[in-house]
């Protein structure tokens, strides 16, 4: 009997195209760059577009620093797509960012910030049919938001 892979391992080190092949967000919308870390309880991920001028999110030429929530949302969602594969199911299970705790923002906005973003996520509890999260962003070890989400899971969104 052959071990399974470690998909935890592998996801280290890959990049945008590989990311944009596992989570729900197309084009300009997958907000994530790489990989830095990733365990069965958390993921570390880059993210450099949020200086960009044609950034998805942007409103009257800035980007709030809420708008790290999406981030953080979408490490959540790679991190689950990579426990998908991990379990070798034969897809990952649909979430849905249905609350959001202790949300504190450090900066005002993000657009502002030279360094790469530091994107982290730990999943906190998984009880089946929703996870919590701890999520924080950062720039060169500065705080720049963290908080905590409730994502449900398995869930059935309209197809009209």
């Amino acid at each position: 009997m052959s071990a399974l892979p470690d998909v935890f391992a592998a996801a280290c080190g890959q990049g945008h195209a590989w990311i944009a092949a596992r989570v729900p967000h197309a084009g300009r919308m997958c907000l994530l760059d790489g990989v830095t870390r990733a365990t069965p309880q958390a993921i570390i991920c880059t993210a450099c577009n949020h200086r960009a001028h044609d950034h998805p999110l942007r409103q009257d030429g800035r980007l709030g620093a809420a708008c790290g929530v999406e981030y953080a949302a979408q490490a959540m969602a790679l991190h689950g797509a990579l426990q998908a594969e991990q379990r070798q199911a034969a897809r990952p299970r649909a979430g849905m960012l249905v609350s959001l705790r202790d949300v504190r923002l450090q900066v005002g906005r993000l657009d502002d910030i030279d360094a790469d973003l530091t994107v982290q996520a730990k999943c906190e509890a998984d009880n089946g049919d929703h996870c919590v999260y701890g999520f924080w962003l950062s720039a060169d070890a500065r705080p720049l938001l963290q908080g905590r989400a409730v994502v449900m899971l398995d869930v059935s969104f309209p197809t009209s």
